[in-house]
């Protein structure tokens, strides 16, 4: 593309109805980034009251989900019996490995009144050789944050600008958060395989390029590069280390094999996953055409 943005990932946007979400990847132009396999973001939606989201019990595979939140509430269940209610400013990582059930809903409180929604769900894929791992979840508000009269980074994974998550990591990974007040700049750091950013509100620019709205934009490895806003925005920073051994996509299930990913196939349309504790006996069937949509 240049020698600064190598590639443009536009979303393709699924409307829910309630809301809409936006989906950079997996694309057939590009299936990862450093260990990203599938980047959402959705909002900001307005649900009236009476109106909530609520994704049934699903499983998921060989993967961690990574939720973050600028606006709004989502309850989180799963089949180890976690509990917790993701709001903003607080990184809610799910660890699916050998195999984990969850459900999304929004909370009982929030759906007495008008609730915005607006963040991002992402997906990575576990290693070589971890990919079987047992279940987890963790909950931390305790992320480092680099602030300064026009720029608020919060670091969710990984070591960024001389500061270091303390999120569980099982590749190497970036992932922040970038609020710009007008004016603002940050230098992007190098050191990372594969970076890529989206502008998810305002307007922002790297090295003077215009960023579009809602795109992935991957950035040329090894550059120190700037980004900057004239009038202010949001920006999502991820990446990390490049995977050598490709990964395969079906609905909610990731694998290095697609023998694995067709024995998860039956166990979910057998009922072999564990069941979500203190949820209904709702859930989503498997579907008869391959699709990453888990959302009702």
């Amino acid at each position: 593309m240049n020698d600064v943005l190598i590639q443009t990932l536009r979303p393709v946007t699924h409307n829910l109805g309630a809301f809409e979400v936006r989906r950079a990847i997996p694309t057939r132009e590009r299936t990862m980034v450093g260990p990203f396999i599938f980047v959402d973001q959705f909002g900001p939606s307005h649900l009236p009251p009476g109106s909530a989201m609520d994704v049934r019990p699903h499983p998921h595979i060989n993967l961690a989900t990574v939720t973050w939140l600028f606006e709004g509430a989502i309850d989180h269940r799963d089949s180890i019996g976690s509990y917790a209610t993701i709001r903003p400013g607080q990184v809610n990582l799910m660890t699916a490995g050998r195999g984990i059930v969850h459900s999304e809903r929004s909370p009982t409180a929030e759906r007495l009144t008008t609730q915005t929604l607006y963040g991002m769900q992402t997906w990575l894929a576990l290693p070589d050789g971890r990919e079987e791992i047992d279940p987890a979840f963790e909950s931390r508000a305790d992320l480092p944050l680099i602030e300064d009269s026009c720029v608020q980074a919060r670091v969710i994974m990984g070591s960024l600008w001389g500061k270091t998550a303390p999120t569980t990591q099982y590749a190497e990974t970036i992932y922040a958060e970038i609020v710009l007040a007008p004016g603002g700049a940050l230098p992007i750091d190098s050191e990372a395989d594969e970076r890529a950013v989206m502008l998810v509100g305002g307007e922002a620019e790297i090295e003077g390029i215009p960023l579009e709205p809602y795109a992935l934009v991957v950035l040329a490895p090894g550059k120190a590069l700037k980004l900057t806003s004239a009038s202010g925005g949001r920006v999502m920073l991820l990446g990390g280390e490049a995977f050598a051994t490709p990964r395969h996509v079906w609905w909610n299930f990731v694998s290095s094999s697609r023998e694995r990913i067709n024995q998860a196939k039956q166990d979910w349309e057998q009922g072999r996953f564990p069941q979500v504790p203190g949820d209904s006996d709702e859930f989503i069937p498997l579907p008869r055409i391959a699709t990453t949509v888990s959302y009702p």
